[in-house]
């Protein structure tokens, strides 16, 4: 046994890892097949129709969230426990543990914030359940169940987010920051289309959204990074998921139709309904985003790199996707008031999710314990 500083750090180092990956790469899991379940679900309502409370999509989206939850409580058991018995939880498992219900629990603040979303989850399934029960059938997307559906989905993505960043010593904590930060800005596609509801003449609202979370996001990928190319990696695990369910989303709603013996609509254009509104642009627009980062080894404060990179990307992103749409769907041509309207609401949005996003993405880091307390665990 090496009883020395050296390898005691090493030993720790080596426990932490074995002990804290299955746990994240469980939740991970869960929130994957969460995303699968929804692109499956928005597609199916598109090219099918309304559906029955027990359908394949709908048990993706289900199960996804119980096994995030189920994971996140064996951890936050097995923390407890290890308090109980006087034992320090390690602050790279999911972050330090914080009391719940006075000292009843010790819950890591990352699992903490997964296992809430999935506690709510269950809440908002039963309403769901009771929804179906009361009209039949669900006929929209964002009916008020789905609503708290989606959020709270979106709560358990973040709290994975923070599992990860909580382990950023190890490779594979880094990495699962920068993929899981794709799998959201992947999710949030559906929650902007809450902004449908706001019509403002001349300006394409949704995308207005759509370029606000994902500068918000890539940028606090830029923060977490603190080095050049954290940006670009969470962009191109975005496109890695947009390239898997533009083939999957349109499959497996066929499939399953006529698994079932449901017909298909006859008007239905073939394009993949969420993976169509993710944007294309966004790998690089965030390489343009890492060349203005530069700028801070130049002299320049973190602050105002970050909210300038903001600025041009949401420009950038608000101007890409009008033109996405149209190219995409073929509506015609290319309405460049819309995109110049987008583009310059976008801009504005933008600075706020670049300065916010580089924050967040720091507060990640801060997660992970400091290396005077690894050299104690």
């Amino acid at each position: 046994m090496d009883l020395t500083a050296g390898g005691a750090r090493v030993a720790s180092v080596a426990r932490s890892e074995r002990t804290g990956l299955i746990p994240a790469s469980t939740v991970l899991a869960g929130s994957v097949i969460s995303l699968v379940g929804l692109t499956w679900d928005i597609q199916w309502h598109g090219d099918v129709g309304p559906d029955t409370f027990f359908t394949m999509p709908h048990l993706f989206l289900y199960s996804g969230s119980a096994i995030s939850g189920l994971a996140s409580l064996v951890v936050v058991l097995m923390t407890t426990a290890a308090r109980r018995a006087g034992r320090q939880a390690d602050a790279r498992v999911g972050g330090r543990a914080i009391n719940v219900f006075g000292k009843v629990f010790a819950a890591p603040a990352g699992y903490l914030v997964t296992g809430t979303g999935a506690a709510m989850f269950l809440l908002y399934g039963l309403w769901d359940q009771w929804w179906h029960g009361l009209y039949g059938f669900d006929a929209v997307i964002d009916s008020p169940p789905h609503i708290g559906l989606l959020l709270s989905i979106t709560l358990s993505i973040i709290g994975t987010v923070m599992v990860f960043a909580a382990a950023r010593e190890h490779r594979w904590g880094a990495l699962g920051v920068v993929g899981t930060l794709g799998v959201l800005i992947a999710f949030s596609m559906v929650t902007v289309l809450g902004l449908e509801q706001i019509d403002v003449d001349g300006l394409d609202v949704v995308s207005v959204g759509i370029a606000l979370l994902s500068v918000l996001l890539v940028s606090a990928g830029a923060g977490f990074w603190k080095r050049p190319g954290g940006a670009v990696r969470v962009a191109a695990a975005l496109a890695v998921i947009q390239a898997i369910t533009w083939w999957f989303s349109p499959w497996a709603a066929e499939a399953y139709a006529s698994a079932v013996g449901l017909p298909m609509r006859d008007y239905i254009d073939g394009v993949p309904a969420m993976p169509s509104m993710m944007p294309m642009a966004l790998l690089p627009i965030a390489v343009v985003l890492e060349a203005v980062y530069l700028l801070s080894r130049r002299g320049w404060s973190a602050g105002r790199v970050s909210v300038l990179a903001g600025g041009i990307g949401g420009f950038l992103v608000g101007a890409s996707m009008p033109i996405q749409n149209t190219v995409v769907h073929g509506g015609g041509s290319v309405d460049w008031t819309v995109v110049f309207a987008t583009a310059a609401v976008g801009t504005v949005l933008g600075l706020l999710g670049g300065f916010a996003g580089w924050r967040f993405g720091g507060m990640l880091r801060l997660l992970a314990p400091a290396k005077e307390d690894n050299a104690h665990a």
